[in-house]
């Protein structure tokens, strides 16, 4: 009889062949995926040449999606974005993503089906963690991990201790998986999970929508974290079925699996939320920060630039301008997103707002372009991190909100709730 087991150790026992697995235990697991971008594949590529293959394990088990900076803002860029590409042609890879089909990538790879529940994924991105929110254990690694993935379709893995985070209540009125996830990083810290799979469960979780999902294990990262997982329940299986391009697997962790820490939230204690610089898990409520003055917001990301966020978003924007001294970035995070965006009407709304709207892009995020801050200079983004200089110039600062507050704060000038406008 296997002892008992939570959802990650299920996931990496069975893609290592055993029937238990324990905390700790060194073991090496077949993959599902491995994916690059345009940033880290050239770096896994030039590793896949060192083995001396000719060819990778499966090509239609890589992802390869150009999208930090692309399309091309310069040379350096575009030599980059060539190697991607060249690759990609060479080797056959079914899953690349071409400047106009491609997206963010951890929003591009749920919505075209190419991860489901059960499955093993390795990324050489940190928000790789994405996936967690479809029952998948899904992590980051370094490049040189995902060239040997490219070859060997295999990786190593120490299992991870788990923490359960049991959410149970209603939210309030304009609280968002992002205030969720930023209030548990608030409460635990930048490493309060560090190297633990963060499991999350509860009567609030199980009412969000598979968005709202997305952007809490997504995050999982910020907290230290290796995976953020969510039990498939019938939100999952809508979501996938239909859509999924093979069969998927789901694990269900035991009643009696063991929990290095549980945690119990209120649901109903999380209030809108502000992660003020320079750290993700430096938190404040937005009753609290409504004396800070914002010279830029950026609504889009691997975190929050899904269908549900641009609603969010424009739903604030509506019949309603970004203040003078105010830029509004708005970034649709796949095409499909920025074809729902336009036959709903939202586009209109936020280019009569005064918001300048992108092709899919992480570009601001990282600093990278389209968005990038001057000395000084403040931005609310609906973003993940808020390092020193993440998005620009070292004496600039980032506040990471939820839709809502960053359109809400364009309009104000100052970061604010919506119902502050009026």
């Amino acid at each position: 009889m296997t002892r008992p087991m939570t959802m990650a150790e299920k996931i990496l026992a069975a893609h290592a062949g055993l029937d238990e697995v324990v905390p700790g235990q060194l073991i090496e697991c077949d993959l599902d995926l491995v994916l690059s971008n345009d940033v880290t594949a050239p770096i896994a590529i030039k590793e896949f040449r060192k083995i001396g293959l000719d060819k990778v394990f499966d090509p239609t088990k890589i992802a390869l999606v150009p999208d930090h900076y692309v399309p091309a803002k310069d040379i350096k860029s575009a030599e980059q974005a060539k190697i991607v590409r060249d690759f990609a042609y060479e080797q056959g890879i079914t899953h690349y993503y071409e400047v106009g089909c491609m997206g963010v990538e951890h929003a591009l790879l749920p919505e075209q089906g190419v991860v489901g529940a059960g499955d093993l994924v390795i990324g050489s991105d940190s928000h790789t963690c994405t996936y967690g929110a479809l029952g998948a254990f899904s992590t980051g690694v370094g490049s040189t991990d995902a060239g040997v993935g490219y070859a060997t379709g295999r990786a190593w893995f120490k299992v991870p201790e788990s923490l359960l985070f049991r959410i149970e209540g209603a939210l309030r009125p304009g609280v968002s998986g992002k205030d969720v996830i930023l209030h548990i990083i608030g409460l635990i810290g930048v490493d309060g999970a560090l190297y633990k799979a963060m499991e999350f469960t509860g009567s609030a979780i199980r009412s969000m929508s598979m968005d709202s999902r997305m952007a809490i294990s997504n995050m999982a990262i910020e907290a230290g974290g290796k995976a953020g997982l969510i039990e498939v329940d019938d939100i999952t299986r809508a979501y996938l079925d239909g859509r999924v391009e093979r069969p998927y697997t789901e694990y269900h962790s035991d009643p009696d699996a063991h929990y290095e820490r549980v945690y119990e939230i209120d649901a109903a204690s999380i209030e809108p939320t502000v992660a003020w610089p320079h750290l993700p898990s430096n938190t404040h409520p937005v009753s609290e920060s409504r004396h800070i003055a914002i010279d830029q917001a950026v609504i889009g990301s691997c975190t929050n630039g899904r269908i549900e966020d641009m609603r969010a978003a424009a739903e604030v924007l509506r019949g309603r301008v970004v203040a003078p001294n105010m830029r509004c970035i708005v970034i649709p995070a796949t095409q499909q997103v920025y074809r729902q965006c336009m036959k709903e009407g939202l586009m209109s709304i936020f280019i009569e707002a005064n918001c300048a709207v992108s092709t899919p892009t992480c570009g601001p995020c990282l600093g990278g372009y389209m968005g990038i801050l001057a000395a000084g200079e403040r931005a609310i983004a609906t973003t993940n991190r808020n390092f020193v200089g993440r998005m620009g110039h070292p004496t600039s600062e980032v506040y990471l909100a939820s839709p809502a507050v960053a359109a809400a704060s364009a309009v104000l000038g100052h970061i604010g709730l919506p119902e502050d406008i009026d």
